[in-house]
């Protein structure tokens, strides 16, 4: 399968923007565009199969309901966990890490402990940190990034102590771009009776995750940034860890009885997690999501897209008007997704002319403003590729983004 026939997977890369141009989407790390197969599926569920799950024993609502399950048992083939019970819906990373923080925070953190956390966090994996601190009187500490944006591995031993409760670090940075060694920070942090939390957000699109050989506590991602449509999200946790944790919601279906005189059971796992009624059509999709990504791990496409990455950093380490955050180094990956500052030039105002030019990309902090701090600026701009970008956009991008810089300068 070449590139083009990737494209016609995706109808939304066939439109053509207000000002007649072509659309080139390298906004992919905020949002992925989605196949047909996954808009068909979103559709057929609405129109055939549009029932709450669990709850009666009618057709419609049993096909609903063996859809969802169906989508739970793919998620867990896909990441390699050991049961479906490991498996929570949730509406997206951010509801995942908030769940998480809310009910492992209730069942294992107090007062004097600490929360580990990177410099190059997503707010969503800070925030809610922050907050449990507040409630019960912990600690966040931040682990920080070199120069180049790699973490400082070498520091966490140090940072934990006897009151560390859990370390929450990204799989791949929003903003750097750079596989982290999530495998030897499990190790560390397992090493010293630590528990571990991967913000999965940008892995699950870039990296084949194998959930037993990380060895992580908790795994968490979006379906939304991987092809899926959005408001569904998973949140993988160790078996024995979820059991412990009480719910983060009540409401109905995470129930076993409810009782006025003699109070609540809760339903078993993964059910105890799930209050309400649960995304019906969205959740599914994400068995399409999951074949899509399959498909993108053939060879040919990884080596195209690995050309499009090099040639990308290439061209932008080798202008010396771009600085560049997310350099990889030694064996450190880099994922095609590049965040870069141009020395004066606002970062909103190269995204505005890349726009005129019909080059989607992001500007800002990303929501990631610890990070901006720690490279003294206020924003940046980001390109982040996906499987159907091509090597004519990025040529096309780079060629704009010159343009751009010296309309500015």
């Amino acid at each position: 399968m070449n590139v083009a026939e990737i494209r016609n997977q995706f109808p939304i890369l066939a439109e053509k923007l207000p000002g007649g141009q072509d659309l080139v989407y390298l906004d992919n790390a905020a949002t992925s565009q989605r196949p047909k197969r996954v808009l068909d599926k979103y559709l057929q569920l609405s129109l055939k199969t549009n029932a709450n799950i669990h709850r009666a024993v009618h057709y419609l609502a049993a096909e609903a309901t063996d859809q969802y399950e169906s989508a739970r048992e793919a998620v867990r083939e896909f990441i390699g966990a050991a049961s479906t019970k490991e498996i929570i819906f949730t509406s997206g990373t951010t509801a995942s890490i908030n769940t998480v923080a809310y009910s492992y925070g209730k069942a294992f953190v107090g007062r004097g402990d600490n929360i580990i956390v990177s410099q190059a966090e997503h707010h969503s994996n800070i925030v809610p940190w922050q907050l449990l601190a507040e409630r019960t009187g912990a600690e966040v500490r931040a682990l920080p990034v070199d120069d180049d944006g790699q973490l400082r591995i070498d520091l966490l031993p140090r940072l934990i102590d006897k009151n560390t409760r859990l370390v929450a670090v990204c799989h791949i940075s929003n903003v750097l771009g750079l596989v982290n060694p999530v495998k030897e920070i499990t190790r560390i942090a397992h090493e010293r009776g630590v528990h571990v939390l991967i913000d999965g957000a940008q892995g699950i699109v870039h990296e084949a995750v194998a959930v037993k050989d990380i060895d992580c506590d908790f795994y968490v991602f979006s379906g939304h940034k991987m092809y899926a449509v959005p408001f569904t999200g998973v949140l993988y946790g160790k078996q024995d860890l979820l059991e412990e944790m009480p719910p983060f919601l009540g409401g109905g279906e995470m129930i076993a009885s409810v009782s006025l005189e003699d109070g609540t059971t809760f339903a078993p796992l993964p059910g105890k997690f799930e209050a309400g009624t649960q995304n019906l059509a969205g959740t599914p999709t994400l068995i399409e999501a999951i074949n899509t990504c399959k498909q993108f791990r053939d060879k040919e496409i990884v080596d195209y897209q690995q050309r499009l990455t090099d040639y990308v950093l290439n061209a932008l380490q080798a202008d010396d008007r771009i600085t560049l955050y997310g350099v990889p180094r030694g064996n450190v990956a880099k994922v095609p997704l590049f965040s870069f500052s141009v020395k004066g030039a606002h970062h909103e105002d190269l995204a505005l002319i890349l726009d005129k030019m019909g080059i989607a990309v992001r500007s800002g902090q990303m929501c990631a403003e610890p990070i901006m701090d720690r490279f003294g600026v206020t924003g940046m701009v980001r390109a982040s590729f996906a499987p159907y970008n091509t090597l004519e956009e990025a040529e096309y991008f780079i060629k704009c983004l010159d343009r751009a810089i010296k309309m500015l300068s």
